[in-house]
């Protein structure tokens, strides 16, 4: 009993620590470091790239600095793209924020 007990208070421990954890925020040099995890990631929109003709329509946002070089890349999937307006014109050259993304290493996706 005691150990079950034990077990649920750090269960619930942890069930409270992960929203504060996904709240982190990081530049988008800093997200390399923190693969696997959730957290926002913030850089300046330097390039953008529709990949219209691409299975799933995607759009790349590339921050701080541009493809190929870029050092943390947004995606957002063509089925998503009206729910950000006209993603080329509105975000090139704006400082944005990106919150609960689940960041994965790889470069180039």
């Amino acid at each position: 009993m005691r150990t079950t007990r034990m077990l649920l208070t750090v269960m619930i421990g942890i069930a409270l620590l992960s929203p504060a954890q996904a709240q982190k925020k990081l530049t988008a040099a800093e997200a390399k470091e923190h693969f696997y995890e959730n957290a926002t990631v913030c850089g300046q929109v330097v390039s953008t790239r529709y990949a219209e003709s691409s299975k799933g329509q995607p759009t790349f946002l590339n921050l701080d600095k541009p493809y190929p070089n870029q050092i943390f890349t947004v995606l957002i999937w063509g089925s998503n793209r009206s729910k950000f307006g006209t993603l080329e014109a509105d975000y090139k050259d704006k400082k944005i924020c990106r919150n609960c993304c689940y960041l994965a290493a790889g470069r180039g996706i």
